[in-house]
């Protein structure tokens, strides 16, 4: 694959280069890479290591994102490269998202042009494509050329995202992107620079700006058992959230040990409850409990009557009740994206 210099750069002193594609900013000398460890300085210039190099591609039901009030029911052609602009302790992915710090900075993956990447998504009957698995913005010059595409071939966009990205880069992705789901991991300074390596206002800065644009969002909350479970972290996550726009859809989650946090427990199914019923106390419209199933947390329920319009077991959807957007039983408007 061709060489793909990088967009959103800007040169600095003896040859440095300040990456400001996301808000690390970072500084780097030439032959250095950034956090992320797939964009290099070369000679004054900053180039995507990434381009076009997909370690993963997938169909997958767009409630796997997670996303619930976005065309429930579709698939998603989902794909990511190598790298991520965060250190997670418990990342799921950690195996690709932190590839090239575990392999003496290799990059590795399959060679794809954005022609052939949206194809794929049309051919499978995907709905919409999906950037994902590791923070899609480090491969963003790749998923930006896949998103003007796949627009213009009536597919729709989503990212699913640690929302880190620089606010220059949140306009520009917007007018190409419909949908994202962003991680508000927790709501202290303390976890993100100690689990994550990253700092907490961004992050809600990018989840407000994205839904000026327009953007639909989502949240989601991974609740772990003595770092995010209180009931007053909780009570501020939520507060938070209606802040911005109390129709965002809230998913809390269920953690599982893995990576580097091993010393935590799983989630009990009783946190994930508590959180929904605090999410609903503080007025969200509409909270999910995810990574567990057969509860009823995964459904979709009319906040105005109550009625259950979205039945939800895993990520397969047995009954839909929305009529044109709305409640069947009382005409509510149920905000998402349901065309």
């Amino acid at each position: 694959m061709k060489e793909k210099e990088a967009l959103f750069y800007s040169a600095g002193e003896d040859g440095k280069v300040v990456c400001e594609l996301c808000n690390h900013h970072c500084r780097i000398k030439p032959g250095r890479r950034g956090i992320c460890g797939v964009r290099e300085n070369r000679d004054g210039k900053l180039y995507s290591l990434v381009y076009g190099r997909l370690i993963s591609e997938n169909i997958d039901p767009i409630e796997k994102k997670p996303l619930f009030n976005f065309l429930p029911g579709t698939t998603s052609y989902s794909i990511a490269t190598v790298g991520c602009n965060f250190k997670c302790l418990h990342c799921q992915n950690w195996q690709i998202s932190q590839y090239p710090h575990l392999h003496k900075g290799e990059v590795v993956g399959e060679e794809r042009t954005p022609e052939e990447v949206v194809n794929a998504a049309l051919v499978s009957g995907a709905r919409s494509i999906s950037y994902t698995y590791v923070e899609p913005t480090i491969f963003y010059e790749f998923a930006y050329d896949c998103a003007v595409l796949a627009k213009e071939q009536g597919l729709r966009n989503v990212f699913v995202s640690n929302g880190y990205m620089s606010p220059e880069v949140t306009r520009h992705l917007s007018g190409v992107l419909d949908g994202i789901n962003i991680d508000l991991k927790a709501f202290t300074d303390k976890f993100y620079r100690e689990v994550c390596r990253a700092k907490l206002q961004p992050v809600k800065d990018n989840i407000r700006l994205m839904q000026e644009l327009g953007v639909w969002v989502e949240v989601t909350t991974l609740i772990i058992p003595g770092w995010n479970d209180s009931p007053e972290e909780l009570r501020h996550l939520a507060q938070f959230i209606k802040g911005v726009d109390r129709s965002i859809p809230w998913h809390v989650t269920a953690f599982y040990p893995t990576y580097k946090m091993q010393d935590r427990p799983r989630t009990p199914v009783s946190s994930l409850r508590r959180a929904r019923d605090i999410g609903l106390e503080e007025g969200l419209r509409f909270v999910y409990e995810g990574n567990v199933s057969g509860e009823g947390g995964e459904n979709t329920y009319c906040p105005a009557c109550g009625s259950e319009l979205i039945s939800r077991l895993g990520f397969g959807i047995s009954r839909n009740l929305l009529k044109d957007g709305k409640c069947a039983k009382c005409g509510e408007t149920i905000e998402g994206v349901w065309g």
